[in-house]
C-alpha cells in the first residue's frame, strides 16, 4: 500500500470514527478521572480508540497503534508502521461542551512522520498532511506561514502558565503576554495546533503534551513551514511527555530563547 493508499484508507477511518462520536451524543456517558479531576476519560474516548484499533489490524496487520487510552500495542521503538491516534483530544471540552475536540493521528514510518490528521468532528474540518506533499484544509492545499511580527500575533496559551510553576520563569510569560496582541486557551493541544498551521493563531505551548497530542500536527506542521519542539528548542521525544511548542518560524527562536527557556 503507497502513502496515497494509505492516506484514503486513514480519512475514511478518522471520519467514521467521527460519525460514531456524533452518535454517542445521544448517549448516555460514562465518566472516569485518571491523574486528577481535569483528566477525564468517557467510554467514547475508549470505544473510539478499541474502534481504530479493530480497523487498522483488520486492513494492515503488520502496522501497530499507539493510543491514549491503553487498547493499542505498547511501544517502545518505532520499527515499521505506527499509527500514534488519539481518539477525542480535549475530552472536557467534549463533555462539558460536545465541541472544540479533535480526533488526531500521526502515522510513522521507522520514526519518519509520514502521515497527519486533525479532524474536527463537529465542524467536519480535516486537516492533513502526506510528507513532502502539503498540507490540506478539507482537500484544498494550505498556504506556508507568513512571517509574523510579535506585535500582531495571537498565541495559544492557558492561565496557569502565568502563575508560578516549575516548568518555566512565569514573570517571562507575562511580558510575553503583555506584548503579543492577544491570546486564546481553547483546552484541546490539536485544535490549537491546527490553528497554528491554518494562521489562526500564531504559537501555542503546553506544559505536559504526550506522542499522540502532537503526532500528527508536526507531520502537518512541516509540510506549512511551522517549526515544533521542546521548549528549550531541542527536538520533541515521542517516547516522552514533555512541554511541547509549535510556532511560525519568525517567532519560534525569540519564544524559546527569551520567554520559555527557564
Amino acid at each position: 500500500m503507497n502513502l496515497s493508499q494509505l492516506d484514503t484508507l486513514a480519512q475514511d477511518i478518522i471520519i467514521r470514527a467521527g460519525e460514531r462520536i456524533k452518535q454517542s451524543l445521544h448517549k448516555e456517558m460514562t465518566i472516569t478521572e485518571k491523574s486528577s479531576p481535569s483528566d477525564l476519560v468517557t467510554n467514547i474516548d475508549m470505544e473510539t480508540e478499541q474502534f481504530f484499533v479493530k480497523e487498522v489490524s483488520e486492513a494492515l496487520p503488520e502496522h501497530r497503534l499507539l493510543g491514549e487510552e491503553g487498547f493499542g500495542d505498547t511501544i517502545t521503538d518505532w520499527d515499521g508502521y505506527v499509527w500514534i491516534v488519539d481518539p477525542i483530544d480535549g475530552t472536557t471540552n467534549f463533555i462539558n461542551q460536545q465541541r472544540n475536540f479533535c480526533i488526531t493521528v500521526g502515522i510513522y514510518k521507522d520514526g519518519v512522520g509520514e502521515l497527519g490528521y486533525i479532524y474536527q468532528v463537529m465542524t467536519g474540518e480535516l486537516i492533513s498532511a502526506i510528507r513532502g506533499q502539503g498540507a490540506y484544509q478539507n482537500g484544498v492545499l494550505l498556504p506556508r506561514l507568513k512571517n509574523v511580527e510579535f506585535e500582531d500575533s495571537l498565541i495559544g496559551v492557558n492561565a496557569s502558565w502565568v502563575a508560578p510553576n516549575r516548568h518555566i520563569d512565569h514573570h517571562q510569560v507575562a511580558k510575553l503576554i503583555k506584548r503579543v496582541r492577544g491570546t486564546r486557551s481553547y483546552g484541546s493541544a490539536a485544535l490549537e495546533i491546527s490553528y497554528v498551521v491554518t494562521g489562526r493563531l500564531d504559537a501555542y505551548f503546553s506544559m505536559r503534551l504526550s506522542a499522540w497530542d502532537v503526532a500528527g500536527g508536526m507531520v502537518i506542521a512541516n509540510e506549512v513551514g511551522a517549526l515544533c519542539g521542546t521548549l528549550g528548542g531541542g527536538e520533541f521525544d515521542l517516547l516522552k511527555k514533555q512541554p511541547f511548542i509549535i510556532a511560525n518560524p519568525a517567532l519560534f527562536e525569540e519564544l524559546v530563547k527569551d520567554y520559555l527557556i527557564s
